[in-house]
């Protein structure tokens, strides 16, 4: 075995080497090119089990066609009891008898997932096939890990949707950033009304802040934030029991 002192020369040795072999290849030369095809899943199938309520006057076989809403719920909601959506939100008002001039569309996301765009926008397509629904006026919302659904829906697919509220939720400002021809213009012209809570420990004010701030600077200028001071992470109930918000849904018509 050399000594300490051999292997020091010996290591010397080899990278005097290899420092002289790298200084020989030339700095110009080009990298190694290639062009390879590879081939995509396509297609996936996905399932969303989903809480329907169609408005009372709603005729299948009628000429109307009623605007919608696409209701996201929170992490806590998630699993197979399809019970749990009406915890919070429109299906929670539905489920008290309330009223509304809308379709809602409210699916649940399985257990240790999170809300997926490609998923809901086949649940969407699949609503819209089934169902009188007028393509124009989707309307968006969701809460918690839904209000971090709905910002992504509303900054990566902003042309399906006709207004977006996400609630206590967040998103990833480089969509915002990214953004740009037809989607980036879809974007610009969506209405959105964010809520949080001052106090949430939760997600962060900060979260929806953020997102608003992004979404100006792309141009976006039809967008709210609506903050309460006193309210931790709840922002939802009083943001959902409001009639305002629906009014402002059926303010907005995506051309």
């Amino acid at each position: 075995m050399p000594s300490s002192k051999t292997y020091g020369v010996l290591s010397g040795i080899t990278l005097a080497a290899l420092t002289l072999n790298l200084k020989a290849q030339p700095t110009n030369a080009p990298l190694p090119q290639e062009r390879m095809p590879f081939q995509t899943r396509l297609t996936r199938t996905v399932s969303l089990n989903y809480l329907l309520y169609l408005p009372r006057n709603y005729q299948a076989s009628g000429a109307k066609h009623w605007p919608m809403i696409l209701f996201l719920h929170g992490a806590g909601e998630r699993g197979a009891d399809l019970a749990l959506v009406a915890k919070h939100g429109p299906p929670k008002l539905v489920a008290q008898k309330q009223e509304f001039p809308f379709v809602i569309v409210s699916p649940q996301c399985a257990a240790s997932q999170r809300w997926d765009d490609e998923a809901l926008l086949a649940l969407l397509d699949h609503v819209l096939s089934k169902y009188k629904v007028d393509a124009t006026r989707i309307y968006l919302t969701g809460l918690s890990m839904g209000g971090y659904g709905a910002w992504s829906l509303a900054v990566n697919h902003p042309e399906r949707f006709a207004a977006a509220a996400p609630i206590c939720g967040g998103g990833n400002g480089i969509d915002v950033l990214l953004a740009e021809g037809s989607r980036k213009r879809a974007l610009q012209s969506l209405p959105i009304w964010a809520f949080h809570g001052a106090k949430d420990p939760i997600v962060p004010v900060q979260e929806s802040q953020r997102m608003m701030a992004a979404i100006k600077r792309a141009g976006c200028t039809n967008v709210q934030l609506t903050i309460y001071p006193e309210a931790e992470h709840d922002a939802f109930t009083q943001t959902y029991n409001n009639p305002k918000l629906y009014e402002w849904f059926l303010e907005h018509q995506r051309e």
